[in-house]
């Protein structure tokens, strides 16, 4: 029974070892996303911030990769590409401000899919100060 026990915590010691070795090894501290959706999030407290509202900011993603921005604030947001009075704000992608994509309470979420390589300003057409970017590689 002892030498169970003994077994199992050197495995698991080991296992852990690999863990700590692999995080301490990385050397990209980028927030790149890997799978084809990426999440992202409208913080707690998003409507008194500015380019921290949103977490990650930037997002950076490839072409194809989709990101699915999540409200986690209590607050009603947008996310709404351009600038703030830009002829072509809303024109890429808008959450907007009804229907099923507008993030109207705590849990709702927005995505949209990047097929083009380039920077992609955003920001929320209710706390314009709010801003973020999507870096498409």
């Amino acid at each position: 029974m002892v030498s169970k026990t003994i077994y199992l915590a050197a495995s698991l010691l080991a296992i852990l070892s690999v863990i700590a070795i692999g995080v301490s090894t990385s050397t990209d501290n980028s927030i790149f996303a890997q799978g084809d959706k990426v999440q992202a999030s409208i913080v707690p407290g998003a409507s008194t911030l500015t380019d921290d509202a949103y977490s990650p900011n930037p997002i950076e993603i490839t072409v194809g990769q989709t990101v699915v921005w999540t409200n986690d604030d209590t607050v009603f947001h947008t996310v709404t590409s351009g600038s703030l009075g830009a002829s072509d704000a809303g024109k890429l992608f808008d959450s907007g401000l009804a229907g099923p994509t507008a993030l109207t309470s705590k849990g709702k979420t927005f995505e949209h899919k990047f097929d083009n390589a380039g920077d992609f300003p955003y920001f929320c057409t209710l706390h314009p100060a709010m801003v973020g970017t999507v870096a498409v590689k």
